[in-house]
């Protein structure tokens, strides 16, 4: 049995949702690994970061994000609409969860100002799209079919980081 993994690095843009198109990604590291026949799991270890299988459009707004992930963005703001002051639309962080996070600002991840954990939303729509996908191998190819893309999400949108995609290949 064949066990791989890697890990992509992806940075967001810190002014809306960040889409990217990793499908190129997870095919060439399914083909590298050897595996022929079994299973690849592609997972965000992010509490705001989804993956998601979804078609493949064409068309681009004026940020050169896909239509298809630009509807589904809009919805997604008039479901669970952003939160933008503390209060306003969640009572998540709460005092507790913020004391906490001051607790740890050695860590690098955490630092900067307040306004960067009201991310309530983020964490909502993370949660109901879902960390991770998973995917056959069957001789050698992984089946998405002809218009099936592999996207990771994040669906914070309060600062610019490096966000991490876990792919994992198991198989013979």
């Amino acid at each position: 049995m064949i066990v791989k993994s890697e890990v992509l690095d992806l940075t967001s843009n810190g002014r809306r949702v960040s889409f990217h198109n990793i499908t190129d990604n997870v095919k060439k590291f399914v083909d590298s690994s050897g595996v022929k026949n079994g299973i690849c799991v592609v997972q965000s270890p992010h509490t705001t970061c989804s993956v998601i299988f979804e078609e493949f459009t064409h068309d681009r707004d004026f940020n050169g994000d896909e239509y298809l992930l630009v509807d589904m963005s809009r919805l997604m703001d008039k479901t669970i609409p952003r939160e933008l002051t503390e209060g306003t639309n969640y009572k998540y962080p709460g005092p507790k969860h913020v004391d906490f996070l001051h607790s740890i600002q050695d860590n690098p991840a955490y630092k900067g100002d307040d306004g960067t954990i009201l991310n309530g939303d983020a964490h909502i729509r993370a949660s109901l799209f879902g960390a991770s996908e998973t995917f056959i191998i069957r001789d050698g190819e992984i089946q998405t079919g002809a218009l099936g893309y592999i996207y990771f999400i994040d669906w914070d949108q309060n600062r610019v980081r490096t966000r991490h995609c876990g792919i994992l290949v198991q198989g013979e």
